[in-house]
């Protein structure tokens, strides 16, 4: 198989990713919180063996025995990663929802364990605690959140929760050292990836709690329907390209085997 088949079905394959997560980003750009997915990519240098064969003593040879360095770069992808720009804030007017204002994640306790998560979409359960739209216990310092009886209900910028003037709780707002190591789970959720090195850090004394409001997805649809129609088109081209390079094998096969 000819070298440029491979790397046509390489950038097929890249584009091909690059298209789901697009199209990921476009279904959720109306869910509380969502972050964008992007990718990114990388020159890898296929070098030969005549690159490492340099004499500078030129009186050995009037002529250069090796060809010129040849270095082919070739496009690859080389990480995935979240983009964790802040979203447009939304008012609401509940007071069950909230939204921060800057870095920093809320935490929810599931069966799996604790979470982090952008999305402040909150009810009141009958027990009186706060929950998440997929029914997730929201975390205050100490454990879950519980609201003492069903008074008006104020959260403050830095999370301190208080019904009736009386503080109850503050809630459990974190941030993460190496937001990149922060993997994405369903329901959108995010944990460290298991294995990496960060940890939990207060967050900057800048962040906001924003109570009555909602955290809009960070995806612009028209710039991601933009996108979506170059990975398309650059799609379709390496497609072109694997039909050409096998219809040039053929026609090579044909004439070298035909007997004349």
């Amino acid at each position: 198989m000819r070298d440029s088949t491979y790397s046509a079905l390489f950038g097929a394959m890249s584009n091909e990713h690059k298209l789901g997560l697009i199209a990921n980003n476009l279904a959720n750009a109306n869910t509380t919180g969502y972050k964008k997915d992007q990718v990114a990519f990388h020159d890898t240098f296929q070098r030969f063996a005549h690159d490492y064969l340099v004499d500078s003593r030129s009186y050995l040879r009037d002529k250069n025995l090796w060809p010129k360095p040849d270095v082919m770069a070739k496009p690859r992808l080389s990480e995935q990663r979240t983009d964790f720009s802040q979203g447009s804030l939304q008012m609401t007017g509940n007071p069950l929802d909230l939204a921060i204002s800057g870095e920093g994640f809320f935490k929810l306790r599931t069966p799996d364990g604790d979470f982090l998560t952008r999305s402040g979409s909150f009810q009141l359960t009958a027990e009186g605690g706060i929950i998440s739209e997929q029914g997730y216990e929201l975390l205050g310092q100490g454990g879950p959140l519980l609201l003492p009886g069903a008074g008006n209900v104020i959260i403050d910028s830095q999370g301190q929760v208080s019904v009736d003037g009386a503080v109850t709780n503050i809630l459990d707002v974190v941030t993460v050292d190496d937001p990149t190591a922060l993997e994405k789970v369903g329901n959108n959720l995010y944990r460290v990836r298991p294995g990496a090195k960060a940890t939990e850090t207060p967050v900057p004394p800048e962040t906001r709690v924003e109570q009555g409001y909602i955290e809009k997805a960070n995806v612009e649809v028209v710039t991601e329907m933009v996108a979506m129609i170059e990975v398309q088109r650059a799609f379709e081209m390496y497609q072109r390209m694997i039909s050409g390079t096998s219809e040039m094998d053929r026609t090579v096969t044909d004439k070298v085997g035909s007997v004349v």
